[in-house]
């Protein structure tokens, strides 16, 4: 939920202050298919049996660092991308220090306390180097999980891209232009 939920949410509230959802169409991204790769990569190494071949941990790190550069690549398109450029860069940082794997609190790992790890992920211990970076932050209930830092920036990264997308029409730059006070108003 950590990427539905911002977005979800970014888009209601661009809808309640006069926002469309056809504005979404009008975005112009580059290389698009490289945000889906890396969640189907992310899907298949956390949440099916592909997680306990141990080398699919690297191709997670690497679909990571695709993602890093490709939100860094559409920075300007997308307004408030830069934050989710920053909770990634934070994820990749701990998996690094950690065995290019992703440290879990042990009351919240849920199956992952019998196995010791899966995929990108393992149980945090004593040995786990940046834990305050690691996923840590319990979110009850139907959103429920457990969060990193990173991702709680991540997800307040998407709020905003998708409330800017939903409520200023044609690119992201109408945003800028609004804050700064310019525009295409003629004098």
């Amino acid at each position: 939920m950590v990427i539905l939920g911002p977005l979800i949410l970014g888009c209601l509230a661009g809808l309640a202050l006069g926002g469309k959802l056809a504005n979404w169409s009008a975005i112009s991204l580059r290389w698009p298919w490289v945000v889906i790769v890396a969640m189907l990569i992310r899907f298949a190494v956390a949440g099916t049996p592909l997680g306990r071949a141990d080398w699919l941990r690297y191709v997670y790190v690497a679909s990571l660092v695709a993602l890093i550069a490709w939100t860094l690549w559409n920075v300007d398109r997308l307004f408030g991308i830069w934050l989710v450029s920053v909770g990634s860069t934070i994820n990749l940082i701990v998996i690094a220090a950690n065995d290019f794997r992703m440290p879990v609190a042990q009351s919240a790992a849920g199956p992952l306390v019998e196995a010791g790890r899966h995929g990108q992920y393992v149980l945090m211990d004593a040995s786990t180097r940046l834990p305050w970076l690691a996923d840590w932050i319990v979110v009850p209930g139907w959103l429920g999980g457990v969060f990193s830092p990173g991702d709680a920036v991540i997800g307040i990264g998407l709020g905003i891209v998708a409330f800017a997308v939903t409520r200023f029409p044609g690119s992201p730059s109408k945003l800028d232009q609004a804050s700064a006070g310019t525009g295409s108003n003629p004098p």
